[in-house]
């Protein structure tokens, strides 16, 4: 466990002191800013659709990072030649690709507690209230989803030979899941054999990133969520991040280091 927090630690200097820090401190000014610049926060309107801009900003740049990160930490190790003196050390594979799992994991979760802070007190500025829970409970499924997002693209910098493909098909298919794969199941209904099957298959296979956002607690000031649900999801998000996981360490055991 020591060897996979010292890698972890490694893994958040090096996000910080990449351009990664001054891109979320610009990112989160202008979500404040847009949202000072508003002179009628009176209007449920004008709130409801204010807040549905920003959390779309805190969702798209949370990706952004969660990726860009992932994506370039072990062929930024070949790059760099710091693999072999890593792994010559008492350090395993699997120690190392979990020590950079959780090192990204973190990092995201470090940026997670920025953004939303920074746009919860200014809402309760203007709004006058503060739903406590419902952010605890938007913000935790929303580090939940990221887990899965990050070990999935660490297990594909060990597949796809760069950083940007990797990152490239990552973008594309949170994208698509999110978007589409709350629908796959209707379209399946439409289909003939075997696409049906094929379609189905698909759909109960693949994770559902759409569970864990739950925005509409914020904007619409909804009633929190059980906590028992809440649990039950971060459990599904944690098997699959642990499966995913599990495939990486099977590839990187496999595959040649060089």
């Amino acid at each position: 466990m020591n060897n996979i927090l010292a890698i972890a630690g490694i893994v958040i200097k090096e996000l910080y002191r990449r351009k990664d820090a001054y891109v979320l401190f610009i990112l989160t000014m202008l979500i404040c800013m847009v949202m000072a610049s508003v002179n009628i926060f009176h209007d449920d309107k004008i709130v409801r659709y204010l807040k549905e801009i920003c959390l779309l900003l805190i969702w798209v740049c949370s990706l952004v990072i969660a990726i860009t990160t992932t994506a370039r930490q072990i062929p930024m190790e070949r790059e760099n030649r710091t693999l072999f003196p890593l792994l010559a050390k008492p350090l395993t594979r699997t120690e190392l690709l979990l020590g950079k799992f959780l090192g990204c994991w973190l990092a995201c979760g470090f940026t997670l507690i920025c953004f939303y802070a920074f746009f919860g007190v200014l809402a309760a500025s203007r709004e006058h209230h503060w739903p406590l829970v419902n952010y605890l409970q938007a913000a935790g499924l929303h580090w939940a989803m990221l887990a899965v997002v990050i070990a999935f693209t660490l297990l594909g910098s060990l597949i796809f030979a760069a950083p940007s493909s990797n990152a490239t098909i990552g973008f594309v298919l949170v994208t698509f899941i999110l978007v589409l794969g709350r629908h796959l199941n209707k379209v399946a209904l439409q289909l003939p054999e075997p696409r049906r099957s094929i379609l189905y298959t698909l759909y109960y296979s693949m994770p559902h990133l759409e569970l864990f956002d739950v925005r509409d607690l914020i904007i619409h000031d909804w009633p929190p969520i059980a906590w028992k649900i809440c649990g039950l999801v971060m459990l599904y998000a944690l098997a699959y991040a642990t499966a995913f996981l599990i495939i990486a360490c099977v590839v990187f055991r496999r595959r040649a280091v060089n």
